[in-house]
């Protein structure tokens, strides 16, 4: 099933004053509500695809549950509800304190308020990992290649996590970055994937919810074909995550704990 959709719009030749009614692709949006319980745990806008990969990955990436073995069912219903129900062992109202607020809304456009906060509560990441330079080059190249509908839309990020040998674990793509980045954090988890071996690619700013994320689940190296922001570098920096960014042709920028990248 694809993550868009077509429609009908007028294309505009502003030089040669030409109007023209045709149809172009656009990628989907909608809100799913999320309940842990019987307590609404978020609204989350999104593309509407691989939404049971989507919850998991942002319950493990917000720090919600600490391994998917907490998670007792999910249930996602046609009506945009997904019912999470975690273990009998799991204290969930505990859990629910971790985040932010008890009812968010997360909106594709970011993935929620940086809060200081955040920066005493990162653990470093510990992984041994360490790539080359061109294997990090190699999963950029690969994430494009396989961005359909961004291709078709420009209106979608993605992400892809592979392991130290470049071979492909999971990939997804979103409206919204952070949710690309759940989506295949999620689909790594269901899989049983060690994170402290894994690479993340994605498409979108290095931001801290972004560099928070990875760090939570304990991904070693995130790198981007865009830029980093100070607030990315800055949990980076706390995590001993290594964070690289404008990966696009020969060259790339690395902001943090630059030797896990080989020449």
């Amino acid at each position: 099933m694809s993550n868009f959709i077509k429609v009908e719009i007028v294309k505009v030749d502003v030089k040669a004053r030409k109007f023209e009614k045709t149809e172009d692709f656009v990628a989907e949006e909608a809100p799913i509500q999320v309940f842990i319980g019987r307590k609404h745990y978020a609204t989350i806008f999104c593309t509407p695809r691989d939404v049971k990969e989507l919850v998991i990955g942002n319950l493990l990436s917000e720090g919600i549950v600490k391994n998917v073995g907490e998670i007792d069912k999910i249930n996602v219903r046609e009506n945009g509800a997904c019912h999470v129900t975690l273990k009998s062992t799991v204290n969930t109202e505990s859990r629910l304190k971790l985040a932010r607020q008890l009812y968010r809304v997360i909106p594709s456009a970011c993935g929620g308020q940086h809060q200081p906060l955040a920066l005493r509560q990162i653990k470093k990441v510990n992984s041994k990992l360490s790539v080359r330079a061109e294997t990090v080059q190699c999963c950029i190249q690969t994430l494009n290649a396989m961005s359909e509908t961004y291709r078709k839309t420009h209106g979608v990020h993605a992400a892809a996590i592979y392991n130290g040998d470049e071979a492909l674990l999971a990939f997804a793509e979103d409206a919204g970055r952070h949710n690309a980045v759940d989506k295949a954090i999620g689909k790594c988890a269901l899989k049983g994937e060690n994170f402290s071996q894994c690479l993340l690619a994605l498409s979108g700013r290095l931001t801290a919810d972004i560099a928070l994320k990875a760090a939570r689940v304990g991904i070693p190296i995130v790198a981007s074909m865009t830029a980093a922001l100070n607030s990315g570098i800055e949990i980076a920096r706390k995590a001993n995550l290594t964070l690289i960014g404008f990966v696009r042709g020969a060259y790339m920028k690395i902001y943090t704990a630059p030797e896990r990248i080989l020449p």
